[in-house]
């Protein structure tokens, strides 16, 4: 487990969870944590975990049989492993879909956690593309 600021919402959602998408989300969390230190977690939507700095970065959600992780790009941020899964052209978030027992990209995944936050800093994807 992972050294950072947990929010009691988002350990209770994780808690709640099947042991197999626990088991997936702790490692999205501490991977997003690794990715960017500076992200605080807080709740949106009533109960979603969401991973915020200058802006929403991410955020997970248990669906039936995976786990998501939407990435707040603006679809800006480069994808050259394709880890990407859904929402391609999708104006505000994409998506990675984990199911049971497939391996996380870890360095595919902290490079676009990276850059998205570098994104917000700067403004946010909205200004980067000019859509502000």
């Amino acid at each position: 487990m992972a050294d950072y600021n947990r929010h009691a919402e988002v350990d209770a959602y994780l808690e709640a969870l099947p042991d197999w998408q626990r088991d997936i989300a702790e490692q999205l969390r501490d991977l997003i944590h690794e990715a960017e230190p500076g992200i605080v977690e807080t709740i949106k939507r009533r109960t979603r975990p969401y991973f915020v700095l200058d802006g929403n970065v991410c955020a997970l959600l248990a669906a039936k049989d995976h786990v998501n992780l939407f990435l707040y790009d603006g679809a800006i941020v480069p994808d050259p492993d394709n880890i990407i899964t859904s929402g391609h052209d999708n104006k505000t978030a994409r998506m990675i879909i984990f199911h049971r027992h497939e391996p996380i990209p870890r360095a595919p995944l902290i490079t676009m956690l990276r850059q998205i936050a570098a994104n917000n800093r700067a403004g946010g994807w909205r200004k980067i593309k000019g859509t502000d």
